[in-house]
């Protein structure tokens, strides 16, 4: 177990030093979410706080899982991936240190945007602990989904062209720009699903102090059950992959 541990350990400070810490992708990761804080502010600056906690979790969704999914798919196209699967180690090892990797660049991105908007439109946190592990599940089932959009795709303008068709989505029936209970029962139900969800109810929870359609625990337990449903999928949609390929 512990073995398991240091190599997706090692697993994701590789994938950090090699493609996360780039500059070009810290700036991408920035920009939408800056741009989107702009554009309400500019429009409302008076209930711009109101978007602050959407704006977080649709930060956490796009940068963990745009890079989850590029670098699967470009460490197959160079066949990096081929030589590290021929290493000593379990596919789940490797799953979780992927997911690690990504989920740790996406989560730094989140907090920065969170921190910025905590200074600027003096916002409080009123629980800490429930927001921490909000993104630590958010940010990992995130990762998770963009490691199975990995799997589908050979070329990386793929990738991103598969993720725009399952994230865009999430950004209307997920309550980011509008509560959750105005919209429609389908559009609710569609919701009930995605992982995405549960992430903006805990933020509304914890940035300002309103109270979650559901539980903030159930949300957690929510979000830890898909991480556990996905973990396990993307593990066997990659070795159905590698039987098929092999």
């Amino acid at each position: 177990m512990i073995l398991a541990w240091k190599q997706s350990y090692y697993i994701a400070r590789k994938d950090l030093k090699a493609y996360y810490l780039k500059p070009p992708l810290i700036s991408w990761g920035l920009m939408l979410p800056v741009v989107f804080l702009l554009a309400f502010y500019l429009r409302n600056p008076e209930k711009v706080a109101e978007v602050v906690p959407g704006l977080v979790a649709l930060t956490l969704l796009f940068s963990t899982t745009s890079m989850a999914a590029i670098v699967i798919t470009f460490e197959k196209r160079i066949d990096a991936l081929e030589r590290l699967l021929l290493a000593p180690l379990g596919m789940k090892t490797l799953i979780f240190g992927k997911g690690i990797g990504s989920s740790a660049i996406g989560a730094s991105v989140g907090l920065f945007i969170l921190f910025i908007s905590i200074v600027a439109f003096g916002l409080s946190v009123s629980h800490w602990i429930l927001l921490l592990l909000c993104i630590v599940l958010s940010t990992f089932s995130f990762a998770c989904m963009g490691l199975l959009i990995s799997v589908a795709v050979k070329e990386v303008f793929e990738a991103m062209t598969l993720s725009n068709f399952f994230r865009l989505p999430m950004v209307f029936i997920c309550g980011v720009f509008f509560p959750f209970e105005s919209l429609p029962k389908a559009l609710q139900i569609a919701g009930f699903f995605l992982p995405m969800t549960y992430s903006v109810d805990i933020l509304r929870y914890c940035l300002l102090n309103q109270g979650s359609f559901l539980n903030p625990y159930l949300d957690l337990a929510a979000l830890m059950g898909f991480n556990l449903l996905l973990f396990f999928w993307i593990t066997a949609a990659f070795r159905k992959s590698l039987r098929e390929q092999y």
